[in-house]
C-alpha cells in the first residue's frame, strides 16, 4: 500500500491535501509516493498551525500507525523532484515555479515560504534602520540603552526607579530610543503597557525637543476587542502620568484609540491584499502591536513589509500564551532569534521581558497557579487549585457539566444581556462571564454547550426564543465570527449581539471605531458565525472576562497543552472557574503546543 493511500485510509488527509498530491500525480504519474505524501503534510501541517511538515517527526502530524519513510528517504526523494525547490543545494532557480520549497529541514508550502522569508527580510529591514543616534547617557547606567542629557529629567520622572538598574520598565523605555525593533513580553499584569505609555511620551519628548514633529503613531492589535482593551490602557496610564506631574502638552500627543491591524493595513473587499504594504507603506514613524502571539504568519509578514523604512515596531506579547490560530508561531520564532543574537547582533531586536505583577488583585489571585503552570509543574498546580487558598479561584474538580450544576448562575449573566439599554451597554456587559472550552466539538465542546445554552435560553425569553419570530437569531443571542469579511469590517474572532431595533427587527450588533456607536447588521448578510456564550480558548485569546469558566474535556486530548490552560486561565480579571478531572490536568501541562518553523533559522 503507497503512503498516500494509507494516509487517505486512515482518514488523516483533508480533501484538499489529497487533491493537491492528485493534481501533482495527474501532472507527473512517475512523481514518487514520497513526494506526494509529502505534498499532501505539507497542505495538512498549515491547516494544524504549522509553517511547514517536519519528515523527521511525521507522527507529531498524523497519530495513525504508519509504515514511514526514513527521513533520509524523504529527503533524497524530495531533492530529485521537480516538484520541490531545494535553495540550500543550489537548485531553488531551476525550480522557480515549484509548489513546494525543501529547506531548513522542513517541506513548505512555497506560498508559506515565501511568507515566512518576506517576514525575515522585512523584521532585519526595519531592525537595522537605526533611530537618529542621541546624547551620551546621563545617569542612566545599566538600562540597556542611551539617554540623552535633555531627556534625563523626563527619564526620571517616568522611572523613579531607574537607578537600581533593576527596572525593567526603565530598560525597555531606554531601549526604544535607540533600537527600531524592539520586542516587550510578559505576562498578564507586567506592565506592558504602562511601560508603552512612558516610551511613547519620551519619545514625544525626544522628538519636539530636538524641533521635530511628534511622532505619528499607531495603537494596532489582532482583534478590535484587543485593540480597544490596549487603548483603554493607554488612556488610563496617561491620566496615571499627567496625576503624578507628567507634561499634559506631551500626553496629548499620544494616541487615545486603537485599531485592528486589517484595518491599519486598509483591507480590501473580497481581496486578502490591504491598501498599504511595501510599495505603499504606513505613513506612521512608529506601530506598537500588542497581544502578538496571536499574529499569524501572512499577516506578520504584511503588517512588516507596510511598515516604513526608518519607522519603530514593537511588539509586545505573552510567549507563554497559545500561537495563532492560522499557520506559524510567529513570536516565538522573533524572539528564538533576538535571544540567539543577543551577543552576536545578528538580528538587530532587542527584547525586554517584564517579569515583576504589578497587577496585584485582591478579588483573584491568579499569580502562583500561573506560574506553576507556564512551568508545566502539575503537582503544585493541582495542589494549588485544591488548597482553596487563592483569592477568587475555584476548582470543580471532577466536573464534566458546570452547565447542570451552575446552570441558574450561568443563565442569570446571558439572561441580563436581553435587559441592556442600548446595544452599546449590551456589548459592554457580554464581557462579564464567558465558558471557555479546549476543544469545539464533543460534550466538553463549544458547539455543544453553545446548542444547550440556546435550548435552556429559549425558556427564559418572552416570546423571543429560537422559536419565535427572528429564528434562531433571538434577542440577547451572543455571536462570533469566525472568518474575515474585508466588506464588512468584521474579522474573525469579532463578538456581537442580536438585540431587537425599535421596530421589532432582531439586528446583530458588534463594536464599531467609536465603543458607543456599535453597527448593525442584518443576521443574513453577516459572514461565517457561531453563538459566542462559550468559545474556544483560541477564539479568546486578546480578550479578558471578569468571570472565566474553563471548561477541560473529561479525557486526553491531543489539543491540551500547558499554553492552552495558561491561556484560559489568563483570560479572568475577577473570577476564575476551572472544570475538569486531576488526571487531564497532569496530562495537559507537561505537553507544548510548539509549531514546526524556520522563521528562527531565517533571522539568526
Amino acid at each position: 500500500m503507497s503512503l498516500l493511500h494509507a494516509l487517505a485510509k486512515a482518514g488523516a488527509l483533508r480533501t484538499l491535501d489529497h487533491a493537491l498530491a492528485q493534481s501533482l500525480r495527474r501532472l507527473d504519474p512517475d512523481t514518487p509516493d514520497a513526494v506526494l505524501a509529502a505534498a499532501a503534510l505539507a497542505s495538512l501541517a498549515v491547516a494544524a498551525g504549522h509553517a511547514g511538515f517536519d519528515p523527521a517527526e511525521p507522527q507529531r502530524l498524523v497519530e495513525a500507525p504508519i509504515d514511514w519513510p526514513t527521513p533520509e528517504a524523504w529527503r533524497q526523494a524530495l531533492e530529485s523532484s521537480r516538484w520541490v525547490a531545494c535553495p540550500e543545494t543550489g537548485d531553488a532557480e531551476s525550480a522557480a515555479d515549484a509548489p513546494l520549497v525543501f529547506e531548513h529541514g522542513l517541506v513548505y508550502l512555497r506560498r508559506y515560504r515565501e511568507y515566512e522569508r518576506r517576514l525575515a527580510e522585512g523584521l532585519c529591514r526595519v531592525g537595522r534602520v537605526a533611530p537618529d543616534p542621541v546624547e551620551a547617557p546621563v545617569g542612566a547606567e545599566g538600562q540597556g540603552g542611551q539617554v540623552p542629557a535633555h531627556l534625563a529629567g523626563l527619564f526620571d520622572q517616568l522611572f523613579p526607579d531607574a537607578a537600581s538598574g533593576e527596572d525593567l520598565q526603565a530598560q525597555a523605555a531606554a531601549a526604544a530610543l535607540r533600537h527600531s525593533l524592539l520586542l516587550v513580553t510578559g505576562g498578564p499584569g507586567t506592565g506592558k503597557t504602562t511601560t508603552i505609555t512612558r516610551m511613547l511620551v519620551l519619545l514625544v519628548a525626544q522628538a519636539l525637543q530636538a524641533g521635530a514633529a511628534p511622532p505619528r503613531i499607531a495603537l494596532a492589535a489582532p482583534t478590535g476587542r484587543a485593540a480597544e482593551r490596549m487603548a483603554e490602557s493607554v488612556r488610563n496610564a496617561v491620566h496615571a502620568l499627567m496625576d503624578a506631574g507628567i507634561d499634559p502638552a506631551l500626553c496629548a500627543h499620544l494616541p487615545t484609540a486603537g485599531t485592528t491591524l486589517h484595518r491599519l493595513l486598509g483591507t480590501i473587499p473580497d481581496s486578502p491584499s490591504f491598501r498599504h504594504h511595501g510599495d505603499n507603506p504606513l505613513p506612521l514613524d512608529l506601530v506598537v502591536v500588542d497581544e502578538a502571539s496571536m499574529i499569524d504568519l501572512p499577516l506578520m509578514a504584511k503588517l512588516v513589509e507596510a511598515v516604513p523604512d526608518g519607522a519603530r515596531l514593537v511588539l509586545l506579547g505573552d510567549p507563554d500564551q497559545l500561537p495563532s490560530v492560522e499557520a506559524g508561531d510567529v513570536l516565538a520564532g522573533i524572539l528564538r532569534a533576538a535571544e540567539g543574537s543577543r551577543d552576536s547582533g545578528d538580528f538587530p531586536a532587542h527584547h525586554v521581558h517584564l517579569t515583576r505583577g504589578w497587577r496585584q488583585s485582591a478579588e483573584l489571585d491568579l499569580a502562583p497557579l500561573a506560574a506553576a503552570v507556564r512551568e508545566g509543574d502539575s503537582e503544585t498546580a493541582l495542589a494549588l487549585l485544591r488548597s482553596g487558598e487563592l483569592s477568587g479561584v475555584h476548582f470543580h474538580e471532577g466536573n464534566a457539566d458546570p452547565l447542570r450544576t451552575h446552570r441558574d448562575h450561568l443563565l442569570a449573566h446571558w439572561s441580563e444581556l436581553a435587559d441592556a439599554s442600548d446595544p452599546a451597554e449590551a456589548l459592554a456587559k457580554a464581557n462579564g462571564l464567558r465558558i471557555l472550552t479546549a476543544v469545539r466539538e464533543g460534550p466538553q465542546g463549544a458547539r455543544s454547550l453553545n446548542a444547550r445554552i440556546e435550548e435552556l435560553l429559549a425558556g427564559t425569553r418572552r416570546g423571543a426564543g429560537p422559536a419565535s419570530a427572528g429564528g434562531r437569531y433571538f434577542h440577547g443571542r451572543l455571536l462570533l465570527i469566525t472568518e474575515n469579511s474585508y466588506r464588512h469590517r468584521l474579522f474573525n474572532g469579532d463578538i456581537g449581539i442580536c438585540l431587537r431595533d425599535e421596530s421589532g427587527t432582531v439586528m446583530a450588533w458588534f463594536p464599531g471605531d467609536n465603543p458607543q456607536n456599535p453597527r448593525p447588521f442584518h443576521p443574513a448578510a453577516l459572514p461565517a458565525h457561531d453563538s459566542a456564550f462559550a468559545m474556544t480558548v483560541h477564539k479568546a485569546q486578546g480578550s479578558e472576562f471578569d468571570e472565566v469558566w474553563l471548561v477541560l474535556p473529561s479525557r486526553e486530548n491531543r489539543v491540551l497543552s500547558r499554553e492552552l490552560v495558561y491561556t484560559g486561565m489568563t483570560r479572568a480579571r475577577g473570577q476564575l472557574h476551572l472544570a475538569g478531572s486531576a488526571d487531564v490536568i497532569a496530562q495537559a501541562l507537561p505537553q507544548h503546543a510548539g509549531r514546526w518553523s524556520g522563521l528562527g533559522r531565517r533571522l539568526s
